[in-house]
């Protein structure tokens, strides 16, 4: 039975091995964001001064860490090198699936570090903010990078994205069982539960990505002494000069002049703000806006949607996006956010049914569209490789790049929204947060009762202009962004030109 199950293993496809590491990331990851500010307020009493500080210090080396890694990681690639000298995709392959198997197993230890008390909860807070934030972009960055090193055409990357989004929803259900064992008065069971995650995070990423590296090593070798018995018949070749290594400003300049790639971040700039925006105010919406007019169960059953249904709305997406194209697709997803909002306006706040469809529907198809703009990376890792002549596509530094322009909008989601909510309606939402409950005054009723009407308004105005005001500026920048079509397929044809002729160079000789 056991070497059955192996070889049934060995024979796996390898995008459903690529995309089931995306399930040892969210079985974690979705348990980390529902707990982890609840587990240290509440159970571990981290002081509010020591709460914005760690916060403070995450959000700066959240945003600076994608692109300093991405660095350390593709720096080599940069550079052309001679002939005969260049770094082949199994190799690069290779170096990105050692680098999962060293940090897949050490984010599944560091997630373990926030369960247990162990420093001053300020000290433990930020260590663990910082050491958990940090193996989790080491997999993110090589994870998303093989997407582009692992396959060109269109196809095989949905192909790859699709297994991505089959197994994230599968790992989504981590959160349902949460609620099993979650008791902030007796912590036993959830750390039980943690460490069963964790344990299966690690066997799955030693497992995923020894199988990955034992297909890969063998084209690796295969190639290695293909090289080595020619260069035994090769007499004599051109003297080719050795390029400079490129530094990180020339870099940059090179990143300034990429046209497509400086109009996708500012569109993702805006969809990150506002993926954020609809996670940072879906509990307050459901509050301010349906709490009186559905039940418990209902507003829970629309939380759960929330999460698990982007996933499994994005193999749809994945299957219009094999025949449209993910350009065609994202517009789409863009004019359908603009036209559900304006319905929305139009009918008002007090239509129970379609408030409860569009607050779960916003989320919902604002999450999905995320998920699409991973194969937009990877195109934009083709015409970088083409547009400056690479030897080696550097796709894990444009993903950190990426990141480090976009991950500003977590920040600006929050505070631009509760800015607005406090300008529009008086409500300041820090006065009544459980952090400041010691300090906070008695409650007013009467006050409170006449800003209610106001508050809703103000709720109900937030939920919709939000997403016409994003879905008008992303349509604006979407619509200078040229690598779709005719251009995205010559980027290709060019990119398999270069890769093919890397191979049959040695060849040739």
């Amino acid at each position: 039975m056991g070497l059955r199950l192996l070889a049934c293993l060995f024979h796996l496809p390898t995008a459903v091995i690529y995309g089931s590491l995306s399930l040892f990331v969210s079985i974690l990851h979705n348990v980390f964001l529902l707990y982890y500010v609840d587990t240290f307020v509440s159970v571990y009493k981290i002081d509010k001064l020591s709460f914005w500080i760690g916060e403070t210090v995450f959000l700066i080396w959240n945003s600076l860490n994608d692109p300093l890694f991405g660095w350390l990681s593709d720096r080599v690639f940069l550079s052309t090198q001679q002939p005969g000298a260049e770094i082949s995709s199994p190799e690069v392959i290779l170096k990105r699936l050692r680098a999962l198997s060293h940090n897949g197993p050490l984010f599944a230890i560091s997630f373990l570090a926030f369960w247990v008390a162990w420093a001053h909860p300020g000290l433990q807070f930020l260590l663990c903010l910082c050491m958990y934030d940090s193996f989790l972009t080491m997999v993110d960055l090589h994870h998303n990078a093989l997407l582009a090193d692992l396959a060109v055409s269109a196809k095989d990357r949905t192909s790859l994205n699709f297994y991505c989004s089959l197994f994230s929803a599968i790992g989504s259900l981590s959160v349902f069982m949460s609620y099993a064992v979650w008791n902030k008065e007796d912590f036993f069971a959830f750390r039980i539960f943690c460490v069963v995650l964790a344990t299966c995070s690690i066997v799955g990423f030693t497992l995923s990505t020894q199988l990955l590296r034992q297909r890969f090593e063998a084209d690796g070798k295969a190639k290695w002494d293909q090289e080595s018995t020619l260069k035994e018949l090769y007499i004599e070749k051109l003297s080719v000069p050795q390029e400079k290594r490129i530094t990180l400003a020339e870099y940059l300049q090179q990143l300034s002049r990429h046209r497509n790639f400086l109009w996708f971040v500012c569109m993702n700039l805006v969809q990150v703000f506002h993926c954020h925006f609809n996670s940072n105010f879906f509990p307050l919406f459901l509050e301010h806006l349906l709490s009186d007019q559905i039940s418990v169960s209902t507003g829970s059953f629309l939380l759960g949607v929330s999460y698990i249904a982007p996933h499994l709305n994005n193999l749809y997406f994945l299957s219009l996006c094999r025949r449209c194209g993910v350009y065609a697709v994202v517009r789409g997803l863009f004019f359908l956010k603009l036209a559900l909002s304006i319905v929305m306006l139009l009918a008002g706040p007090d239509q129970v049914y379609l408030l409860c469809i569009f607050i779960a529907s916003n989320r919902v198809f604002t999450e999905g569209t995320c998920k699409l703009l991973n194969l937009v990376v990877t195109d934009l890792v083709d015409e970088d490789l083409v547009l400056n002549r690479r030897k080696q596509a550097a796709s894990a530094l444009l993903f950190g790049m990426v990141a480090l322009v976009t991950k500003p909008g977590q920040t600006f989601a929050p505070l631009i929204g509760t800015w607005l909510l406090c300008a529009y309606t008086g409500y300041d939402i820090f006065q009544r947060n459980p952090l400041s409950n010691v300090v906070s005054a008695q409650p007013k009723l009467e006050s409170a009762a006449a800003l209610e009407p106001t508050l809703r308004q103000g709720c109900f105005y937030l939920l919709v202009f939000v997403p016409i005001t994003c879905a008008l500026l992303q349509l604006l920048s979407w619509s200078q962004f040229s690598l779709h079509g005719k251009r995205l397929q010559m980027v290709k044809a060019q990119r398999q030109s270069l890769t093919q002729g890397q191979a049959s160079e040695v060849k040739t000789i």
